[in-house]
């Protein structure tokens, strides 16, 4: 088992959680107008749903590698190259960081809880995205492809979760900061540039 990997990808996790997307953007807005509880509430929602993903990206994959070398290769340079194009987008995209929390309702805990699971459950580019990241860090010659998959998919449950909880408990001083700062959308729309590229950079040079 190559701990090095796992730490690797514990670390490109974090740094996944940690630019703004959808989701965490999602999250403050949340925190922000309904309370700490509800946000996370909503992280609970929102990492659940991440368990379908990992099945079908497990056994799907899996799968693949058991037919050919060369198909589970390919797979992995497209992974590579989707995460070049998240990059290309988030660099023409534009660089502000929205905060209006006026069309935010409110809702109870469970409802959104269960809104959660299913804006990650029906997002397929949630799939994609495990496809692309998550062939590269397999880290072990012994285990089976889908335990390791399934490990993989609850480190990255673990990691997004402690990152969104975090985002939900200091939810009023972050948005404080971002509206106070004005050079910190540039700052967070590069970091997601080069956390992209970096793993992109990694799956090309990873071995099968």
């Amino acid at each position: 088992m190559n701990y090095e990997i796992l730490f690797g990808f514990i670390l490109a996790t974090t740094a996944l959680a940690l630019s703004p997307g959808p989701d965490n953007i999602y999250v403050l807005m949340q925190s922000i107008s309904n309370g700490r509880k509800y946000g996370i509430a909503t992280v609970c929602g929102l990492i659940s749903g991440c368990l379908v993903h990992t099945t079908l990206v497990a056994f799907g994959v899996s799968a693949i590698i058991k037919e050919s070398e060369t198909l589970f290769f390919i797979i992995k340079t497209l992974g590579a190259l989707y995460l070049l194009y998240l990059a290309y987008k988030v660099f023409k995209s534009d660089a502000a960081v929205s905060l209006s929390n006026n069309a935010v309702p409110k809702k109870s805990m469970m409802q959104l809880f269960k809104q959660g699971v299913i804006m990650n459950v029906l997002n397929p580019k949630v799939s994609i995205f495990f496809l692309a990241f998550f062939p590269a860090y397999l880290f072990s010659k012994t285990i089976s492809t889908v335990t390791q998959f399934y490990v993989l998919g609850l480190l990255f449950m673990a990691t997004s979760f402690m990152v969104f909880a975090l985002i939900a408990i200091l939810a009023g001083f972050i948005s404080d900061y971002l509206k106070q700062s004005k050079n910190i959308g540039l700052v967070l729309k590069w970091l997601q540039i080069v956390v992209f590229i970096g793993i992109a950079i990694f799956i090309f040079l990873s071995e099968n």
